[in-house]
């Protein structure tokens, strides 16, 4: 499935949501929902409501592998 496709079969309000254990101090999280075919729905605790972005399966593994191999540390 294409990101676009999970926007007609995802349902924010049934989904499971899971919040991540540190935040930015000011109570603000990303929260993750995960896909049936293991794909990510991600979106702002702050704004429950608003835009929520998906990411494939691959998106997902090339996001693990870069957080592992050291990309995005600073």
């Amino acid at each position: 499935m294409t990101a676009k496709g999970y926007q007609e079969v995802f349902n924010r309000d049934t989904a499971e949501w899971r919040t991540a254990d540190h935040g930015d101090g000011d109570g603000s999280r990303v929260e993750v929902a995960l896909l049936p075919d293991g794909g990510w729905a991600v979106r702002d605790s702050r704004e429950p409501g608003g835009p929520v972005l998906f990411f494939t399966p691959a998106e997902v593994r090339a996001f693990v592998a870069g957080v592992k191999d050291g990309e995005f540390d600073t």
